[in-house]
């Protein structure tokens, strides 16, 4: 098969989350372990640190392979879902910086597993982590970031035993797979916490922090709360750049960190990143604080982490973000509010098993709204969106495609105004980008 040829039929041979939903999530791991004892267990064979959380963990590890790779160290990456490429998914260390797994090796590496695809038939995301765990081992990383798909316990990269667990936060998402409470969302994330691993703790809340605590203790885990040991003194955000301060508890020092990744969210995401540099140089890592803040301040660069507060153009300012749920939409909302514009247009998408009542009533009434859509059959038909919007008196016209509504909004727009794209990760991934 061509590489073209490998991608469709992973993309339509494979049950797949971002077209299907829940049906494609399997709570057992056991495809994973197959798929890996038949590939020789490649994920026994490199270093990892193992990344969990509601909202941050895609910034989280985006910014630590970024650290490990200005550290000098041969580093993997694996995220998802991917934005325009499925090669995003898999990265590692090249000259100057990650790179995405070649498409010899994807096309190689199904055919190689095809046989037991047509046995087992595992998810998309299965057979992802398998050829990442696969590529990683063949590359000879020193050390793979590793981020978790959905929840923790049963995740398919939840067969691996890191350096350093990360838990990032604890928000509403997913409900339908993880449970209807704050409670059994954390206790399913916290599935990544392994015997005498530590993990690092980012954001917590009073119900939340026990079940760290409780599991933590009886996996014989040092448990680090981020937020607890460092704060975020002060910011300022300088359009293209966020540049915050760092102290920790106690202390009188500041420390100054340069980030390209401008949303001031990313101010909670970097306490849950320098408290795990820490932890990492307590078992032996040698990473230095010059490589951390050249890490931060070149992530983007060197990882090529996209839609996170992006701006894509000015005059009108576009930003692209792929926040999409509660929390992530509270975020959005702050950082329109410290930002200084002439009128807001919202390009808003979502798919239909989100909190989309909930995501609606955050949303400014004084913005012009475009609803629209992915071309994935989860989304949310445009019309409905607009039709749900109207109850929350959110007003505007729905439009078939991302593209189409960028366009509309530009033609609106005055020259001072700001046009954001929102609510789905597989909207922002249609986005075309010129």
């Amino acid at each position: 098969m061509t590489y073209q040829q490998t991608i469709d039929y992973l993309f339509t041979r494979l049950p797949m989350f971002s077209r299907i939903g829940a049906a494609a999530f399997k709570k057992d791991l056991t495809n994973t372990l197959r798929l890996c004892e038949f590939l020789g267990n490649p994920h026994q064979k490199f270093k990892s640190i193992h990344i969990a959380g509601t909202n941050g963990k895609g910034s989280v590890s985006h910014m630590l392979a970024a650290i490990l790779h200005s550290a000098g160290y041969k580093t993997g990456l694996y995220t998802s879902p991917h934005l325009k490429d499925f090669r995003e998914r898999i990265k590692c260390s090249g000259v100057s910086r990650l790179e995405m797994i070649d498409t010899e090796f994807v096309t190689e590496f199904t055919e190689r597993i095809k046989p037991l695809i047509e046995e087992i038939e595992p998810s998309f995301f299965e057979i992802t982590v398998a050829m990442a765990f696969e590529y990683f081992a063949q590359q000879k990383v020193d050390i793979a970031v590793i981020e978790v798909g959905l929840g923790g316990r049963f995740d398919s990269t939840n067969i691996i035993t890191p350096e350093l667990s990360v838990i990032t936060n604890i928000g509403w998402d997913h409900m339908n797979i993880l449970g209807n409470s704050l409670e059994e969302i954390a206790f399913e994330k916290a599935g990544i916490i392994k015997e005498n691993i530590p993990v690092v703790v980012g954001e917590t809340i009073p119900v939340t922090k026990p079940i760290f605590e409780k599991i933590a203790a009886e996996k014989n885990s040092e448990l680090h709360f981020a937020a607890e040991k460092r704060s975020a003194t002060g910011w300022k955000w300088e359009k293209h750049e966020l540049i915050t301060e760092v102290q920790e508890k106690n202390k009188t020092d500041h420390k100054e960190y340069h980030l390209d990744l401008p949303g001031i969210y990313q101010s909670k995401n970097l306490l849950s990143v320098v408290e795990s540099c820490s932890v990492l140089q307590n078992l032996g890592y040698d990473i230095d604080e010059n490589e951390i803040r050249q890490g931060l301040q070149k992530t983007k660069k060197l990882t090529g982490l996209h839609g996170r507060w992006e701006i894509i153009h000015e005059n009108p300012t576009i930003v692209l973000d792929v926040g999409h749920n509660e929390d992530g939409i509270k975020q959005i909302i702050q950082q329109i509010e410290l930002t200084t514009y002439h009128e807001l247009h919202i390009i808003i998408g979502m798919v239909k098993d989100k909190e989309i009542d909930t995501v609606l009533s955050l949303l400014p009434h004084s913005a012009n709204y475009y609803f629209t859509q992915a071309h994935i059959p989860r989304a949310l038909p445009a019309d409905t969106l607009r039709e749900k919007a109207g109850k929350f008196n959110l007003k505007g016209k729905s439009v078939p495609g991302v593209n189409e509504a960028i366009k509309e909004a530009r033609s609106k727009a005055h020259k001072d105004d700001l046009i954001l794209v929102c609510g789905s990760v597989f909207l922002i991934g249609e986005v075309n980008i010129t």
